[in-house]
């Protein structure tokens, strides 16, 4: 049986009992208003007397919506008066939200936004190092400064520091370029707008090519001290030796972009464009003794599967057990994974290779990364300006003893 109504001294206020649920030694008590709109009868629900309603304050309520009938002003039903209410309260939590971006710190956006995508889109040495970075170096300057605050020349506050403390340029640099992929990362994500500070600080100057490459016999050595290692980490290694690749390229691989009639490789999503490499034969027979996997299969995948991270340090231990890096301290000069890239380009350009050839190769977006072998041509120069004397000697002289 539906619950009796009950009419309360207060006009228009009415209220039903609950059958069981109580409020103190009564029934619970549920009270809604009556009214007349624009000639129709309108009932609408206020709640219960357990969550504070009376029928007093049901009676104010109903007084305010008639006075606004009166005047034409402000909500004119119950239905209204709430969805204004719930207008204002997401129009306070979007403000709030907005503020809170807008005052998020560089520390706060790092620590709960940048760095947790970091951890799962870098390696461990790269995460790690941009971790310390911060909390060096970028965190006392600008931690606790709104993003949107930041700026250059408390970046080249960062920059002095570092530098007081012995750091080196390529640090600096490093420390920078975290700095910029936050911001970066806080304008895809609408954490931040406007211009990013890095954009206006000066990269400090650093000449940190490497410019050691292998001699026929070091490469021979090592690799054949590698393969007495470590098979996977051999072949790796020749890959890039005789291709030319990237480590990272060479993690990329996959099966579907080996081609042994073409003997050519395919290399997507590179460093700096897609581009298609030749094998040498000693590489296309290493490959051709692998197991075959899909299309989609890496060529070298990692140990648990998925994608390798970084060369093994099977590669650093076995360089050094050869005595390749012993009583080298320049950086440029160490021997690293690295170097089987740069003495595949040396290499070609020693051989009279065009650099125009050589930058293809290396997949190089413009030629001035590859002028730094230049300097391995001199042979080459000599005979140009040979050739060329030669050919001026042969021009006519004009004094009238032209041959």
């Amino acid at each position: 049986m539906a619950a009796k109504i009950v009419k309360t001294k207060y006009p228009g206020v009415r209220y039903r009992e609950h059958a069981t649920r109580r409020h103190g030694v009564r029934y619970d008590r549920y009270f809604f208003i009556r009214y007349k709109l624009h000639g129709k009868d309108v009932e609408e629900a206020l709640g219960w007397a357990s969550e504070g309603m009376t029928a007093q304050k049901a009676s104010g309520v109903l007084a305010e919506l008639k006075e606004n009938h009166r005047t034409g002003k402000g909500p004119q039903t119950l239905r209204e008066v709430r969805q204004q209410e719930e207008e204002a309260r997401a129009h306070a939590e979007a403000a709030k939200k907005r503020q809170e971006k807008e005052n998020i710190t560089f520390r706060e956006y790092f620590e709960q936004t940048y760095f947790p995508q970091a951890k799962e889109d870098k390696s461990k040495r790269s995460y790690k190092r941009e971790e310390q970075l911060c909390n060096l170096w970028l965190a006392p300057v600008i931690g606790e400064i709104p993003l949107k605050d930041v700026t250059p020349a408390q970046l080249n506050a960062v920059k002095r520091n570092m530098s007081k403390a012995g750091r080196a340029a390529r640090s600096i640099q490093y420390a920078l370029a975290v700095v910029r992929q936050v911001y970066n990362n806080a304008k895809h994500h609408g954490a931040f707008e406007g211009e990013n500070p890095v954009s206006k600080v000066k990269m400090p100057s650093v000449e940190n090519k490497r410019i050691r490459f292998l001699s026929r016999t070091e490469a021979g050595q090592l690799l054949e001290a590698l393969k007495d290692s470590s098979e996977d980490v051999y072949e790796m290694a020749l890959l890039s030796l005789h291709c030319g690749l990237r480590a990272g390229e060479v993690f990329n691989l996959a099966w579907g972009c080996v081609n042994f009639e073409e003997s050519t490789l395919t290399l997507i999503d590179t460093k700096s464009r897609d581009r298609v490499v030749y094998m040498t034969e000693q590489v296309k027979h290493m490959l051709l003794g692998k197991e075959r996997g899909a299309p989609g299969a890496l060529v070298f995948p990692a140990r648990g599967g998925g994608k390798i991270q970084a060369i093994s340090k099977t590669f650093d231990r076995v360089v050094k057990s050869i005595g390749l890096n012993e009583g080298i301290e320049d950086p440029r000069q160490k021997v690293t994974f690295h170097t089987l890239r740069h003495t595949f380009a040396s290499w070609h350009v020693q051989q009279g290779h065009d650099l125009y050839v050589v930058q293809k190769l290396l997949g190089h977006s413009n030629l001035t990364m590859t002028q730094r072998y230049a300097h391995l041509t001199p042979d080459t120069l000599r005979s140009a300006t040979q050739n060329f004397s030669e050919a001026v000697a042969r021009v006519p002289k004009g004094d009238g003893h032209d041959e």
